[in-house]
C-alpha cells in the first residue's frame, strides 16, 4: 500500500431491509469501523451516514455523493467501509467506482471483506468477489420473483391493503365495512361525476369520518386494477408483470372499463340519466362473474334495463329480478323507516368496528410508535422522517380513539332493542288507525325514485345468486349484508324484531307479525307503553302444531291482530316440535278503538317513554297520562 498518509471517509449506509440485522445499524458500523482505522493508523477526517437507502444502480445517496466531492478536493484520500456491498452491488457501479478512484488518487479499504485497491492484485480480487456477490442478488432476485408470482396469484398482494379491501392471513379479502364506499364511488364517476365533485361530496358528508378526500384519492382508486380483480405488480418499473383474477373483485371488469372510457368525457358537464338498480349485485351463474348493464331508450321515452356477461353471451331483463323482489319490497322498505331511526345508529359502530377491535388497532399503532421511535435513537432514521413517520401513526391513532369514542356513545344510547319492537307495534297500528296519514308520511317502493330504489339495494344486499336451467335464467337467493343480517337476527332471535308469517286461522288463510318469546315482565312493559298511545287488547291462544294452525276464541268485531308470540321458550322446550300445542299472546285493537293524543304528528314523531309507571297491565282499558321521547334522538344528538 502506498506510504502516505490516508486520509478516511468513513462511509456507512443502511437500507430498510438492514436495519433489522444484527451488526449492520449506523452506529455498530460506525464502532467497527473507528476501531479499523485506529488499528490501520488511519486519520479519520469526515462520517458519511446513508441512512434508508440500498445500493441499487439508480438509488440517490446524498452522502456518497458528498464523499466523492470531498476526494475530488482532496479533502481525503481513503475509502473506509464495512463490507463491500456497503458501496455499491453492481458490477458496472463498481468499474465506474474504481475509475473514478484511480483518476483521484483514491482508495477503498473495507474492513470485514480485507479488501483494499492499493494493488493490481487486490482490484483483481474485489472484482471477483463483486462478481459473486451480484450473481448471488440476481439468483435470490429470480427466486424471490418466482415465489413472489405464486404468492400473487393465490391471493398474496404485497401492498397496503387499498380501501374495501384487508389483509387476512396474508390474503387480501374484501373489507365489507368500506366495500360499498369502492362500488359508490365508482357508480358516481361511471354516472358523470368528476374526481373533484365526488371528493367534494365525501368531504361535505364525511364520509369514514374524514375531511380531507382529495381528487387523486380518487383517481387512485377509479386506476387501480385491483377492483376488477386483478394486480399489477412493478407498475412504475419498465419491466410489469400483470396478474389477472387473483382476488375477489368488488367491482366488474366492465364497470371498470367504462369508468377509463369516461375519463375521456368531459366529466364535469355529462352526467348519465339512467340508474341501475343491481349493478354490482348480479353474477353470472356460469362463470361467476359481475355482470355488466347496458338499456335502451324506446321512442316514447322509456327506458329498459338489461344484464349481461361478455363472456358467457348472457342476457335479461331487469324486471326478472324486480319481480323477485316485489313478494316482500314494500315490507322491507317499511322495515327501513325503522333501522334508519333506530338499528342502524345502535349497530353502526358495534358490528362494523367493534369495540374489542379497535382497542387491539390502537395498542398495535401505539407499538408501532414506539419501533419508530428505537429505530431513530439507533440511527436508522433521521430526524426528519423521523417526525413524519410519527405524524402518521399519531394521525392513525386519533382516528382511531374518535371511533372508538364513538362506540362508547353507541352503546350508552336511550334507545333499547324494545323500543324497535315497539315503533313496529305502533306503526302497524297507525296504518289501520290513520291509513290517511300514515300513507303521507311512509313511501312504498313505489314511491321511491330509481336513485332511492337503487340506494336502498345498496344498502341492505350483498349480491344476488341466480341460477341457469336450461336458457332459463332465476333468482336463486338474495344474500343480504352480513352486517346488518347477523345482528338483525339476534334481535328477531332475542323477540325485538318481528316478521310477517302466513297462518291458518281455523279454516281461515291469513298472515301476522310474528316476534319470538320475551320474558312476562318485558311484554307487560311493551303493552303498558303501548297503551299511552292506544286502547289495546291482550289475549291468548292456543296454536296447534301439528296442523300448523290457530284456535282461538276472538270476537267477530273487526279486531284486529297487531302481534302474535309464544308465551314460553318452545325454541329450548321443543326444538323438535314434538308437543303437540303451543300458547300464543295476542296483541289486537278493535275498530271503535280511538287514538288518545292530542296531536296526530305525536304517533309518527315519538314513541312512549318507557319510565311511566300508572299504566296498569291488564286485559281491561285503562286510563292514562301521557309521556314521551322523541323518536329522532340520535340523529338530533349526533348533529
Amino acid at each position: 500500500m502506498n506510504e502516505d498518509k490516508k486520509k478516511c471517509g468513513l462511509y456507512m449506509r443502511v437500507s430498510t431491509d438492514d436495519q433489522a440485522k444484527e451488526g449492520f445499524s449506523l452506529p455498530e458500523q460506525k464502532e467497527r469501523l473507528e476501531a479499523f482505522c485506529k488499528f490501520k493508523n488511519y486519520e479519520i477526517i469526515d462520517y458519511y451516514e446513508d441512512a434508508g437507502i440500498s445500493a441499487k444502480t439508480g438509488n440517490h445517496r446524498p452522502e456518497f455523493e458528498r464523499l466523492k466531492k470531498d476526494i475530488k478536493s482532496k479533502k481525503i484520500n481513503t475509502i473506509v467501509a464495512l463490507k463491500l456491498d456497503r458501496i455499491t452491488r453492481s458490477i458496472y457501479d463498481w468499474e465506474n467506482l474504481i475509475t473514478f478512484l484511480d483518476e483521484n488518487d483514491a482508495y477503498l479499504d473495507c474492513a470485514n471483506d480485507e479488501i483494499n485497491t492499493t494493488s493490481a492484485n487486490g482490484k483483481m480480487i474485489s472484482r471477483l468477489l463483486m462478481s459473486v456477490s451480484q450473481n448471488e442478488i440476481e439468483r435470490t432476485s429470480e427466486r424471490t420473483k418466482v415465489g413472489m408470482a405464486g404468492a400473487i396469484k393465490s391471493g398474496h398482494i404485497p401492498h397496503k391493503a387499498p380501501l374495501g379491501y384487508k389483509h387476512k392471513d396474508k390474503k387480501l379479502v374484501i373489507d365489507y365495512s368500506t366495500k360499498d364506499i369502492v362500488i359508490r364511488i365508482f357508480d358516481l364517476y361511471y354516472n358523470g361525476y368528476s374526481y373533484q365533485k365526488i371528493s367534494n361530496l365525501f368531504n361535505e358528508e364525511k364520509v369514514l369520518g374524514k375531511d380531507n378526500w382529495r381528487d387523486s384519492t380518487i383517481v387512485g382508486i377509479i386506476e387501480n386494477e385491483i377492483y376488477k380483480g386483478d394486480f399489477i405488480h412493478g407498475k412504475k418499473t419498465k419491466h410489469p408483470t400483470y396478474y389477472e383474477d387473483v382476488v375477489e373483485p368488488i367491482i366488474s371488469k366492465e364497470m371498470w372499463s367504462d369508468c377509463q372510457v369516461q375519463k375521456k368525457k368531459n366529466s364535469r358537464s355529462y352526467k348519465r340519466t339512467l340508474t341501475y338498480l343491481y349493478l354490482q349485485k348480479l353474477k353470472c351463474p356460469k362463470c361467476n362473474r359481475i355482470l355488466g348493464g347496458k338499456a335502451t331508450t324506446k321512442k316514447n321515452g322509456n327506458a329498459y334495463f338489461y344484464y349481461y356477461c361478455h363472456d358467457c353471451k348472457i342476457q335479461f331483463k331487469e324486471n326478472l329480478i324486480t319481480d323477485y323482489f316485489s313478494q316482500f319490497i314494500d315490507e322491507l322498505t317499511e322495515y327501513d323507516s325503522v333501522v334508519n331511526q333506530f338499528f342502524l345508529p345502535m349497530i353502526k359502530q358495534k358490528f362494523d368496528e367493534p369495540k374489542e377491535q379497535l382497542e387491539k388497532e390502537i395498542n398495535e399503532q401505539n407499538n408501532k410508535l414506539e419501533r419508530i421511535k428505537k429505530a431513530y435513537i439507533n440511527g436508522a432514521f433521521e430526524l426528519k422522517e423521523y417526525n413524519e413517520e410519527k405524524k402518521i401513526v399519531e394521525k392513525a391513532i386519533s382516528e382511531l380513539e374518535t371511533q372508538l369514542n364513538n362506540t362508547d356513545f353507541a352503546e350508552d344510547l336511550r334507545f333499547t332493542p324494545k323500543d324497535i319492537l315497539l315503533k313496529r307495534d305502533i306503526d302497524y297500528i297507525n296504518k289501520l288507525k290513520l291509513n290517511k296519514e300514515y300513507k303521507e308520511r311512509t313511501k312504498t317502493w313505489k314511491d321511491y325514485t330509481r336513485e332511492e330504489q337503487s340506494e336502498l339495494i345498496m344498502k341492505y344486499v350483498d349480491d344476488i345468486e341466480l341460477a341457469l336451467t336450461g336458457n332459463v335464467i332465476a333468482v336463486k337467493q338474495i344474500n343480504f349484508r352480513e352486517s346488518i343480517c347477523r345482528p338483525c337476527k339476534e334481535l328477531y332471535d332475542n323477540g325485538y324484531i318481528d316478521t310477517t308469517k302466513p297462518t291458518l286461522f281455523g279454516n281461515v288463510l291469513g298472515s301476522v307479525r310474528f316476534s319470538n318469546y320475551l320474558p312476562e315482565k318485558e311484554v307487560s312493559e311493551i303493552i303498558m307503553r303501548l297503551r299511552q298511545y292506544y286502547d289495546v287488547h291482550y289475549t291468548e291462544a292456543t296454536y296447534y302444531v301439528q296442523d300448523q294452525v290457530f284456535y282461538f276464541n276472538f270476537k267477530e268485531d273487526n279486531s284486529a291482530i297487531v302481534r302474535v308470540f309464544p308465551l314460553k321458550d318452545y325454541y329450548k322446550l321443543d326444538p323438535d316440535n314434538k308437543m303437540e300445542t303451543y300458547e300464543f299472546g295476542i296483541i289486537y285493537i278493535n275498530e271503535d278503538d280511538k287514538f288518545q293524543m292530542q296531536e296526530i304528528d305525536t304517533a309518527f314523531d315519538y314513541i312512549p317513554d318507557e319510565t311511566n309507571d300508572s299504566v296498569i297491565y291488564t286485559k281491561e282499558p285503562t286510563p292514562i297520562p301521557i309521556g314521551v321521547k322523541p323518536v329522532k334522538y340520535f340523529e338530533e344528538k349526533a348533529e
